[in-house]
């Protein structure tokens, strides 16, 4: 992923390890070497914090989303047995928006100004992010988004804790090109605006490296969308071109269940197009026969087979919270753990559960991940991540092809695309702007704090 390098560079980030993150997102404060989880006061008949869980219990997103909602219980369960936060109990108030995109910032208002949730943890697809966003910015609400998603956004009240395009999308193309030698490509994903604007970034990208129109194939089908006998077809067609094709998928939801089934009807193997997924993780293949799918893949920061201590316990304490040995864990959970985890210790550092003072203490948080590293908070809300490209195994598991050396600092706005590439995200004072250009030395767009 070296063709990364000198964007990186310009902006003064990189591939960093976790010492040189964790420097880049504290400055002069030291690493922190503490667990995520501390012993708190006992709680003593104080009023509960209460925390708001937002995420699609019913409908085409809720085979990703309910377990999310699962971790966050089992996280707050967690912290209340070894004393809850500040002395407090930390209360849940989960709520289903039914995959509704509308319905996702309605009920984000009911927690912020009925329910007075200190922060909410939920969406996953852009759409809702973007439809909670200006209730969030509107009520100064903290909300934790933990999936991966397209870049080109940097609000001061959302902590992006999954990827951002330089963080998945392109290293994934870059293993494709640069290991498997992909000649040709298919961008296939759902018709909403995080397949359109990361495969806005990956054509821009696959142009620069000298590929031409004719071998990008664009496409998109609606959410829930189960009719792939045709869509299969066309690119095994566009495959037989004689140069090495993949599928870049952008498929969100339960529409990868019949896509996926396809692919093995129609004896697509990896080994004559690889597909990469960017949103199908060990739970959406929890219910699929995965044999005719083995060696084709994902790109994510974290799989449940990483080898470490840190997902060993994380594992456990799933089954046993659970009390079931066979339910999964995947990206976005370990997005939510850490979120979670440094929820809490910007709350100790503010001292207070208050917004502001809140948002202003987490830049610069750093707590473990489940890979062995540290995730450092950076001033543009954004994590530092290891990038992961993983093969679907025969269990439903990924085995681990390729891992960054380092972390990946995330790039919030993208610089294959010409509006954006001068622009960063920097919350910290005298900045407070999620959207600075580096050439005219303004603040841009509706980034700027009021």
């Amino acid at each position: 992923m070296a063709s990364n390098n000198s964007t990186l560079s310009r902006r003064g980030l990189g591939k960093l390890g976790a010492a040189a993150a964790t420097a880049a997102a504290l400055g002069a404060v030291k690493g922190v070497t503490t667990p995520a989880y501390a012993q708190a006061p006992a709680i003593v008949g104080k009023a509960p914090i209460k925390v708001g869980v937002l995420h699609s219990l019913s409908g085409t997103m809720a085979i990703s989303e309910s377990t999310l909602k699962d971790v966050m219980l089992m996280l707050i369960e967690r912290q209340n047995s070894m004393g809850g936060l500040l002395g407090r109990k930390i209360e849940p108030v989960v709520v289903d928006p039914a995959s509704n995109w509308p319905l996702f910032a309605e009920k984000a208002r009911q927690l912020l100004s009925v329910d007075k949730v200190a922060a909410v943890f939920g969406c996953w697809t852009s759409v809702s992010r973007k439809s909670v966003l200006p209730v969030f910015e509107e009520l100064n609400g903290i909300l934790f988004y933990p999936v991966q998603y397209e870049g080109q956004e940097c609000s001061r009240n959302i902590f992006y804790t999954g990827a951002a395009p330089n963080q998945q999308a392109i290293p994934a193309v870059d293993y494709l090109m640069n290991e498997i030698g992909v000649k040709r490509w298919v961008l296939e994903g759902t018709d909403y605006v995080y397949p359109r604007t990361t495969n806005q970034i990956l054509e821009a990208y696959l142009h620069l490296k000298g590929f031409s129109p004719e071998d990008i194939l664009i496409n998109y089908t609606p959410f829930g969308f189960s009719d792939w006998q045709n869509e299969v077809a066309k690119i095994k067609q566009f495959g037989n071109a004689g140069k090495k094709t993949a599928v870049v998928s952008t498929i969100n939801g339960d529409a990868n269940v019949p896509f996926y089934k396809e692919l093995g009807n129609q004896g697509i193997k990896a080994t004559d197009i690889p597909v990469v997924a960017f949103s199908v993780g060990e739970q959406e293949l929890a219910g699929l026969d995965t044999t005719p799918l083995v060696g084709h893949m994902a790109a994510w920061n974290y799989f449940e087979s990483v080898r470490t201590p840190e997902n060993r316990a994380f594992i456990a304490e799933w089954h046993k919270f659970t009390k079931n040995p066979k339910r999964v864990t995947n990206d976005p959970m370990e997005a939510h753990y850490i979120g979670f985890n440094m929820w809490l210790k910007g709350v100790k550092k503010a001292g207070t559960i208050d917004a502001t003072p809140v948002i202003d203490a987490l830049i610069g948080v750093t707590v473990p991940n489940l890979s062995g590293d540290y995730a450092a908070l950076m001033p543009n809300h954004h994590l530092t991540k290891p990038v992961l490209i993983g093969e679907i195994e025969p269990n439903g598991q990924f085995n681990v092809v390729s891992r960054t050396p380092g972390l990946v600092v995330a790039q919030e706005w993208s610089p294959y695309i010409a509006a954006t590439k001068d622009l960063i995200g920097d919350w910290r004072a005298p900045m407070n702007c999620g959207a600075f250009n580096v050439v005219t030395g303004k603040c841009t767009g509706s980034g700027k704090k009021v």
